[in-house]
């Protein structure tokens, strides 16, 4: 389960404008429901955004996420339906949101990295403390802060969350593709998705380096 490490940027059209995503935009790899998260706007009482980055981990193959190691995260995609949250805390500091992907050709999870805001920007100011929209939501532990978003979601279901709604993209965006950003193992892998030319995601993406002849 691997994507080229110069893939180019990812023309996504699509064809459901303003219509929320059922529980079968989950029900695939984590790859392509990261790319086709990129673009969509979630919705957390009111507060919200559009997803800007994400960062796709599977279940196999993949020494960076929590499946390598735990075999309480194996169990926990064993168990739970695909768009179940999975909440955990980052170095004892960060809430991050990730969505259980499942029933594809590979599982694993879709963290969310960024969001461009756009509902609730008083509240998200309040929460975070700042008053740059830029430093809102841009970074996973930044938007899960801004949105309300902690422990207390982790293993529940987000089609049962009266207060949580996920929109399918308005438009049309390019999409390209990164490596993840602050792991050290399975490095190597161009897994992180951006919405090319936001300003709103946490990390740029990195030049490619010209090698010399």
């Amino acid at each position: 389960m691997r994507i080229a490490k110069n893939a180019r940027p990812l023309n996504i059209e699509r064809r459901t404008p303003n219509v929320e995503v059922d529980r079968g935009f989950f029900e695939t790899d984590p790859l392509t429901c990261a790319r086709a998260l990129i673009g969509c706007v979630l919705v957390w009482g009111k507060a919200g955004g559009r997803i800007v980055e994400t960062e796709a981990y599977a279940e196999q193959d993949d020494e960076a996420s929590h499946t390598f190691l735990r075999r309480g995260t194996r169990d926990f995609i064993k168990n739970n339906p695909a768009g179940t949250l999975y909440v955990y805390l980052n170095y004892g500091v960060h809430w991050l949101l990730n969505f259980l992907v499942k029933g594809g050709s590979a599982n694993g999870f879709v963290l969310i990295r960024a969001l461009e805001p756009s509902e609730g920007r008083i509240l998200m100011m309040e929460r975070r403390a700042t008053s740059e929209d830029r430093n809102l939501c841009s970074g996973p532990g930044k938007l899960t802060q801004a949105l309300g978003i902690d422990q207390a979601f982790h293993g529940r279901d987000f089609f049962q969350i009266d207060q949580a709604r996920l929109f399918c993209c308005p438009q049309q965006v390019v999409v390209e593709s990164d490596r993840r950003v602050g792991i050290t193992k399975s490095a190597e892998l161009d897994w992180r998705f951006l919405m090319s030319g936001s300003r709103f995601v946490s990390i740029p993406k990195r030049k490619t380096r010209l090698r010399a002849n």
